[in-house]
């Protein structure tokens, strides 16, 4: 089975931290602290196993109703994605003190070895995991031939 690989090329700017070698005064940690909390998107997970009849991807979606899940799949790609909405608030007495809040759409998608059987494929969803269970169909992609 191919790798498969997730490339994010501004990734790194989740991690930025522009007040690193400054010194950190109280109006500076409060700065430092809202770059800190700029990577915290959520993200798909994927695990994805094979045997000789089928694919098994288990995908991390946690929080998210199953009626804003969508799972495409198309030949040998298969794509993951769904709507996330998180809240997250914190209260002291009548105060709100720290809020969070995060909506979106989070997506994964990724080519697997071999074309699968779009009519037998199986979706469930259960505590924050999405499992599917791919039939393979047809021959293996880069099947040697027999030469006569």
């Amino acid at each position: 089975m191919a790798n498969i690989t997730r490339t994010d090329p501004y990734r790194f700017l989740a991690h930025y931290d522009p007040l690193r070698d400054l010194d950190v005064s109280p109006s500076w940690g409060r700065l430092r602290r809202f770059f800190n909390e700029f990577g915290n998107e959520p993200t798909i997970k994927v695990d994805v196993t094979e045997d000789d009849k089928a694919f098994t991807v288990k995908a991390e979606i946690p929080g998210v109703k199953k009626e804003d899940i969508e799972v495409n799949v198309e030949g040998n790609q298969v794509s993951i994605s769904a709507e996330v909405k998180r809240e997250k608030e914190e209260k002291k007495g009548e105060t709100v003190v720290h809020s969070e809040r995060y909506y979106g759409r989070q997506s994964r998608a990724f080519t697997l070895a071999r074309e699968i059987d779009r009519k037998n494929v199986q979706a469930k969803y259960a505590d924050g995991v999405l499992e599917l269970t791919l039939p393979k169909d047809g021959a293996p992609k880069g099947e040697k031939i027999a030469i006569q």
